[in-house]
């Protein structure tokens, strides 16, 4: 025979009993058993992905430009352009101020003096040994306070040896091109040429010439000569 258990006090009762015997008799009469508290709706279930709401994120930093900024570029690339005109300014100047190469060149008489015809040169090297160290240059060709014609010259010691006692004779000629003419002779003398000096030097001059005849002095050829020189 089965029965069932009183949840309340535990007791077995028959089966045909629907309340248990003791607890319904411990129940005072006319007091009815509170009603059971109804039991609140459960809270429907929140999904896990919507139980915790997502956390807050960070803004993503921006992209900065790779690059320089616009402005520096344009800075640069107008002085570039500055620099590559500026060059090709100068560049142009220099070439349009370069003078051009004569086709000829055209011989000056202050940079060249004209060759002396053959042989009005100067005398032989065995004349003298002094005689390819000593220069008669300056030529001018005058008159003197009485009308009579001299001429100036300047006498240079091109040695690092004293000269003295020098007896020289100079024949002068006017070179005109291939051409050359006798202008005139003259001589003078002189004690003493230091070494390495120069001395102006005034003497009568023999020509055939008259005053307005006398050639340029970049029209004159000279030949010296050196008579019994002596070396200290």
């Amino acid at each position: 025979m089965f029965t069932w258990i009183c949840p309340t006090c535990g007791r077995e009762c028959p089966p045909s009993y629907t309340e248990c015997p003791d607890c319904a008799g411990k129940e005072q009469p006319g007091t009815a058993a509170a009603p059971a508290p109804a039991a609140e709706p459960a809270a429907p279930a929140v999904p896990a992905a919507r139980a915790a709401a997502p956390a807050a994120q960070p803004p993503l930093p921006r992209a900065r430009k790779s690059g320089l900024p616009t402005w520096l570029m344009s800075l640069i690339f107008a002085c570039i352009f500055f620099v590559v005109g500026a060059g090709a300014y100068l560049g142009y100047q220099r070439y349009q101020s370069r003078p051009e190469a004569p086709a000829a060149a055209q011989e000056s008489p202050f940079e060249a003096p004209p060759a002396a015809a053959p042989g009005a040169t100067g005398a032989p090297a065995a004349a003298s040994p002094y005689l390819k160290y000593l220069e008669v240059t300056g030529w001018r060709l005058l008159q003197d306070a009485r009308k009579r014609p001299e001429a100036r010259f300047v006498v240079v010691n091109h040695s690092g040896a004293e000269m003295v006692d020098l007896s020289v004779t100079v024949s002068l000629r006017a070179v005109a091109g291939q051409e050359s003419e006798p202008a005139g002779s003259l001589s003078f003398k002189i004690a003493s040429l230091g070494p390495y000096e120069s001395r102006d030097m005034t003497a009568p001059l023999e020509t055939r010439l008259k005053v307005y005849e006398f050639p340029d002095w970049q029209n004159l050829a000279a030949q010296v000569s050196i008579a019994a020189p002596q070396a200290r």
